[in-house]
């Protein structure tokens, strides 16, 4: 009777979390809709914001000295990575997967003899980098999706990044973030992002600047950076929620083939046994 008390015990607790499982796939699908909603919303302006720097710098104005959000600092060798990632897990090989990626890149640089600075956005990235690169991270930003990405994080986040470059803590800055495609795929991906990476435009129109060329660009920029930022937290959000829902509904599926085997099992146990008392019945109706 053991045996079958700790096997009623043990479905009972895969049924538990069985239950739980399901319900967190339920609450991914609901965010991951709203996520993934602000996403389209969000790619054609940040595209947009692309474009028209890229039309404003096809022609470079005359800046003096070039600001650091267009060319970085050319003196400064160390590079900053920014690393996005999430604040909670149970969401699949989602966090793993960019950190493996920050680490083969962070191998890369060490054999070019590149120094590397990290800048960690989401705890799950933090937690899984301190170990081996403590040292090299010089800013952390956790908790931003508690009430949805807004767009004060990312401002946020660039402005940090641009005090670092005008200190001279680092010269180039690139992200290493998951791209969202569906709920069953997200594309972990690399961007530069300063020195800023000017697109050919064919346009031969000839533009009149007010109030000025150089003005213009001057604005543009930190709105870009910002704009550029604020796509890649709701994309990683949006991968973020997908990952999750296909990992919890995963879990669920397994709980379920769980708690079917425990049920044979409990059954063939439980029928062993009626069959051993029986015989014992018998056995002893005969000895009588």
């Amino acid at each position: 009777m053991t045996g079958l008390k700790t096997l009623r015990m043990r479905i009972k607790s895969i049924k538990s979390t069985q239950k739980i499982t399901a319900a967190m796939k339920m609450v991914a699908a609901a965010k991951l809709r709203k996520a993934q909603d602000l996403v389209h919303k969000t790619r054609p302006y940040a595209h947009d914001m692309k474009d028209l720097l890229s039309r404003s710098l096809q022609i470079l104005p005359d800046f003096g000295q070039p600001p650091v959000l267009l060319n970085g600092r050319e003196d400064i060798p160390t590079e900053l990575i920014l690393v996005v990632t999430s604040d909670r897990g149970l969401c699949g090989g989602f966090n793993t997967n960019i950190a493996r990626e920050v680490k083969n890149l962070i191998r890369e640089r060490e054999q070019l003899g590149i120094p590397i600075k990290l800048f960690c956005v989401g705890r799950k990235g933090y937690e899984q980098l301190k170990r081996d690169y403590n040292q090299q991270i010089i800013a952390v930003e956790s908790d931003l999706g508690k009430e949805g990405i807004q767009l004060s994080h990312a401002m946020t986040i660039g402005l940090k990044i641009q005090h670092m470059l005008e200190e001279g803590t680092v010269g180039k800055v690139r992200v290493i973030y998951s791209v969202f495609k569906s709920a069953l795929t997200q594309k972990i991906t690399q961007v530069e992002l300063i020195p800023l990476k000017v697109y050919p435009v064919v346009d031969k129109t000839i533009p009149i600047y007010e109030p000025s060329h150089v003005e213009l660009v001057l604005a543009l920029l930190p709105q870009n950076l910002v704009s550029q930022l604020y796509e890649i937290l709701l994309e990683t959000s949006a991968s973020e929620q997908g990952a999750r829902m296909t990992a919890m509904d995963n879990a669920t599926r397994n709980a379920r083939d769980v708690i079917q085997q425990l049920e044979l099992i409990y059954n063939r146990t439980r029928q062993s046994v009626i069959t051993k008392e029986l015989i014992e019945i018998i056995s002893g109706a005969e000895a009588l």
